[in-house]
């Protein structure tokens, strides 16, 4: 038979009242905390959560909606929230939208039947209407990666649109001037980063040709699909930014068939280091995402607010201040993939 709280004050002398408390996180003198864990310990007691989330109101349970679960960006982040939730006593629910905004606003709901203290969300949507249940039940809410703009719901990002921006700086200052771009307009990240590519070719006065323009989804098809399209230019392009994971892998695959070699033929630059730098030959210069802090500050906003049980103020960046987004640098790490053209 299980042990009971019961068997906790017979083995401790202590009330029902102090062992309660201490189970509910309150402060007990040293002496009393000791005897309760000893005892837990030893009667091998397991906390009943959802009998205590009906006293407390809290079910010690973090709902995490995630765009697509089998993007490796994501199960990284996955990762290192779990981290942080379980050091703070939480337990995460993870539902996957799969790429569908239908999906994800029933993973909401979903989550908010099942009484979450706070949600972290990397959303699908560009709005923040899927969210009105939630944020009916007053549960606390941080996004990653993707901001919902206008619905002040604070978001911690890197700040694609500068990182870039420096990428593409990087191949200018190398020397290249015919420079592709295969990236994405159908997230915020893709626009982001596309925009920062095209502000930079008009910054130099770069005219980028449409055949150079690559446009379509985040995943490894369009990387491959446009990436071989760009080989059989008459033309082609002497360097190529990659928008991300998954596009670097199509691109570098579709260049692995072809008898052109990376980097005295074609350079190349990608956004997201995700295993991709140490399999590939050469080393690819990438633009590096700081995940764990992504995860670290995504996770301590919300817990910081679950402990205060209100909305915090979070760091303000002097260009987002009306959204209030938590936006961090993305660093360029070199390889060998970037030639020199004079």
């Amino acid at each position: 038979m299980a042990a009971t709280i019961k068997d906790i004050k017979d083995l401790t002398g202590l009330s029902l009242a102090t062992i309660s408390k201490y189970l509910n996180g309150g402060n007990l003198l040293p002496e009393n905390k000791e005897k309760i864990e000893q005892a837990i310990a030893e009667l091998h007691y397991e906390v009943n959560e959802m009998a205590r989330g009906l006293v407390t109101s809290k079910s010690k349970v973090i709902g995490v909606v995630v765009f697509d679960i089998a993007n490796v960006f994501t199960c990284t982040l996955l990762k290192y929230l779990g981290e942080r939730f379980r050091e703070a006593g939480y337990a995460a629910m993870i539902c996957d939208s799969q790429n569908d905004a239908q999906l994800e606003a029933e993973n909401v709901r979903f989550l908010v039947s099942k009484k979450v203290d706070g949600m972290i969300i990397i959303p699908v949507e560009q709005t923040a209407g899927f969210l009105e249940p939630a944020l009916r039940a007053d549960i606390p809410i941080v996004l990653m990666d993707r901001s919902l703009e206008g619905s002040g719901i604070p978001c911690v990002k890197v700040n694609n649109r500068m990182a870039s921006y420096q990428a593409m700086e990087m191949l200018y200052n190398y020397g290249h001037r015919r420079i592709a771009v295969i990236g994405s307009d159908r997230e915020l990240t893709g626009r982001e980063r596309l925009n920062g590519c095209l502000q930079l070719l008009k910054d130099k006065k770069t005219d980028i040709p449409a055949s150079y323009l690559k446009i379509g989804r985040h995943s490894i098809e369009h990387g491959y699909n446009s990436m071989q399209e760009l080989l059989e230019l008459k033309e082609l392009p002497t360097a190529v930014f990659l928008g991300n994971f998954e596009i670097i892998l199509g691109a570098v695959m579709a260049l692995n068939e072809s008898p052109l070699q990376c980097p005295s033929d074609i350079s190349l630059i990608g956004f997201d280091d995700l295993i991709i730098s140490n399999l590939s030959n050469p080393r690819l210069t990438l633009v590096v995402q700081p995940l764990r802090d992504l995860a670290d500050n995504a996770a301590g906003l919300l817990l910081e607010r679950l402990q205060n049980n209100k909305n915090t103020s979070v760091e303000i960046d002097p260009d987002n201040q009306k959204q209030g987004d938590l936006i961090l640098p993305a660093l360029i790490v070199e390889g060998s993939s970037i030639a020199r053209r004079v």
